[in-house]
């Protein structure tokens, strides 16, 4: 079983900065591919990042590419998300999922963290 605690997330303005990180506990993550899904009010969760085990691989939706950064660090069991030039659209609840093997672009993920909001304005 692996648990998820991701945090960073907050209000920000239009052109801003936040980084969320994400800590794994339970089992170590060095042979699980990572994942940030958003999702907004009134919509359905979106894949944003992904990241294989190795960190050798990533993987951006459009919306996101040249903004966004995701990273891991494999001693520390933690995934970041580092989103630069965030716009009010970006503007969701952020989670971060682990599914074990290759790395997925998509939701379908086995493990899920409660999320944190990010919230940006314009």
């Amino acid at each position: 079983q692996v648990h998820l605690v991701e945090s960073g997330g907050g209000l920000v303005q239009a052109g801003g900065s936040l980084r969320l990180s994400c800590v794994a506990s339970g089992r170590t993550l060095s042979s699980y591919a990572m994942g940030w899904i958003r999702q907004a009010p009134g919509k359905e969760r979106e894949f944003v990042a992904a990241i294989s085990w190795s960190g050798g691989y990533t993987y951006y939706t459009d919306s996101v590419k040249g903004r966004f950064t995701i990273s891991r660090d494999i001693a520390k069991n933690t995934v970041y998300l580092q989103m630069n030039n965030l716009k009010p659209e970006d503007t969701a609840v952020y989670y971060c999922a682990a599914r074990p093997g290759g790395l997925l672009v998509g939701v379908n993920y086995d493990y899920w963290g409660q999320g944190t909001q990010v919230t940006v304005s314009s």
